[in-house]
């Protein structure tokens, strides 16, 4: 395994080992590129410490680190210091992620030019296009082996999945499948096939979902060119009198402070984090934090529109047989205002085991009203509802005042309020989600609150002006030249598709653009 000096100049340190980091961290490694990659979290090992459990993975894999909430949105009233529901160990968010793996339709590069100006909105067109990105998306899809692409057959349809397709049929929706997922119907790469065990949205002990831990990770270590440092927490990134990056100082597992060289650094510790580093960053240069000259960074947060419907039946469902995520409506994911609201969402299949189905059923709640829906479990059907959430610039990462970190570091705050056309977008998708199971026969409809977040977006937003954001069209940092971005937090808009596939695909295009640009520093 390699070992790079403290003091190497040349290489080129990632933080943050999820989709983003690992995926340019081989990207880079594969092109004889010295990379270190310092990820906060430990390094799990998938046969001592996987187990196909929601519950007991959480505790293994989560970021639980203190941050507050602020905003009226339900989260805040029910999760105040886990706003996201994201992971602290290698392979980040992708050892905790349901696996659907869907493309970025053309009009949602185009936010503002196709919906035109939101009052209360902060929308903005992404300085790319699909058609900038299509390579990299069948790239992506080839990398992680998406389902119904590239020859890859489609996983088996499962009992929740019958259930969401007839009521889907029954009340005239045409696409709807099995979903394109990076989780193998068959073997691949190396791993083997899925076989619907079940309870493994926080972890596959099968091996069969694609994550960077799996993939990514074990492939850069093979070239020589690259060096996980797992349990080390960096604490602030470091520039020069010209504004250029040269170091990042962190704390290892020890808990010893460390300083690393870098020729480049890659922010990639997901929307919540990256926004807090830059802001806890600030230098005499940037006073207001790194890259922050134009005041986007930490704003425009966007976690999707989410909320959940379960429907009860007559006969067992066991939605928890198979695939968390087991298939897909995609009707709804056009633009049509005349629905009353802008943009789209998605309504996917989702299982949850029973205690954290407990936990986000109705938070807090008690008695024979909620009980009963935990005693109808085995005959209850799950649909999750993922929609494209208006940017609005007062949804913001910020430094809380007086709580800090153990290392004496400001904790970040998560401010989040619903934009009117959120509110309205879930109420259309409540309602159609409770005609589709009564279609079909339910004798009872849920309608749960959103959870924490899992898709954490914006924050550090790719644009062409460098006063209205974050990262030019290649993550790069607008202020600082050898400083880029390659998470979630660039999205410029969220559009209503799971961001992972989106986020590889970036991740492979700005490996692509740093080797063509790195020997020019």
């Amino acid at each position: 395994m390699s070992k790079f000096l403290l003091n190497d100049e040349s290489v080129v340190v990632v933080i943050g080992s999820g989709a983003g980091g690992g995926t340019v961290s081989n990207e880079l490694a594969q092109k004889k590129i010295k990379v270190v990659c310092l990820e906060a979290g430990k390094r799990l090992d998938y046969i001592k410490d996987f187990v196909n459990d929601e519950w007991e993975m959480f505790s293994k894999t989560a970021w639980t680190d203190l941050r507050t909430t602020s905003g009226s949105w339900r989260v805040a009233k029910d999760f105040p210091n886990l706003p996201a529901w994201i992971c602290k160990t290698v392979g980040g968010s992708t050892l905790h992620w349901a696996g659907a793996s869907l493309r970025f339709q053309e009009h949602e590069f185009k936010a503002l030019s196709t919906y035109g100006k939101i009052d209360g909105a902060d929308l903005m067109d992404w300085p790319i296009t699909l058609k900038d990105l299509e390579p990299y998306y069948e790239k992506a899809e080839d990398k992680m082996g998406v389902t119904r692409t590239n020859n890859i057959p489609p996983l088996p349809p499962s009992n929740n999945f019958k259930v969401f397709e007839a009521g889907a049929r029954k009340v005239g929706y045409k696409k709807v499948h099995t979903g394109r997922m990076a989780i193998n119907s068959q073997t691949r790469d190396g791993r083997g096939s899925c076989m619907q065990l079940g309870f493994c949205f926080a972890g596959c002990k099968m091996n069969a979902k694609w994550s960077t831990l799996n993939s990514e990770i074990p492939k850069a270590e093979k070239t020589g060119y690259f060096e996980l440092r797992p349990e080390c927490y960096v604490i602030k990134i470091n520039h020069n009198k010209k504004g250029e990056i040269y170091s990042v100082t962190y704390m290892d597992k020890n808990g010893k402070k460390q300083t690393q060289r870098a020729k480049i650094v890659i922010l990639a510790a997901n929307s919540i984090e990256s926004s807090r580093l830059l802001l806890n960053s600030s230098s005499t240069l940037f006073p207001n934090g790194l890259a922050n000259s134009s005041g986007y960074v930490g704003k425009n947060y966007m976690r999707h529109l989410t909320a959940s419907v379960y429907a009860t039946f007559k006969n067992k469902v066991n939605m928890y047989r198979g695939t968390t995520m087991a298939g897909i409506i995609e009707d709804e994911s056009i633009h049509n205002p005349k629905r009353g609201f802008v943009g789209g969402y998605k309504m996917e299949t989702i299982s949850l085991g029973v205690p954290f189905y407990a936990a986000f059923l109705n938070p807090g709640a008690c008695g024979e009203e909620f009980t009963k829906y935990l005693d109808m479990y085995e005959y209850t059907a799950g649909m999750w509802i993922v929609g494209e959430d208006m940017p609005q610039k007062s949804n913001c990462i910020t430094l809380h005042k007086t709580k800090k970190d153990k290392y004496g570091i400001p904790i970040a705050n998560v401010h989040f309020d619903d934009h009117p056309n959120d509110i309205a977008m879930r109420k259309y998708a409540y309602e159609k989600a409770e005609s589709l199971y009564k279609s079909v026969g339910a004798i009872d409809v849920h309608k749960t609150p959103p959870y924490p977040s899992t898709h954490n977006l914006g924050t550090n937003r790719m644009s062409k002006n460098p006063k209205e954001g974050v990262v030019n069209k290649w993550g790069r940092t607008h202020d600082i030249k050898n400083l880029f971005i390659c998470d979630g937090s660039v999205f410029t808009t969220g559009a209503s598709e799971n961001p992972t596939l989106t986020i590889v695909a970036l991740a492979i295009r700005q490996a692509e653009y740093i080797s063509n640009y790195i020997n020019k520093l």
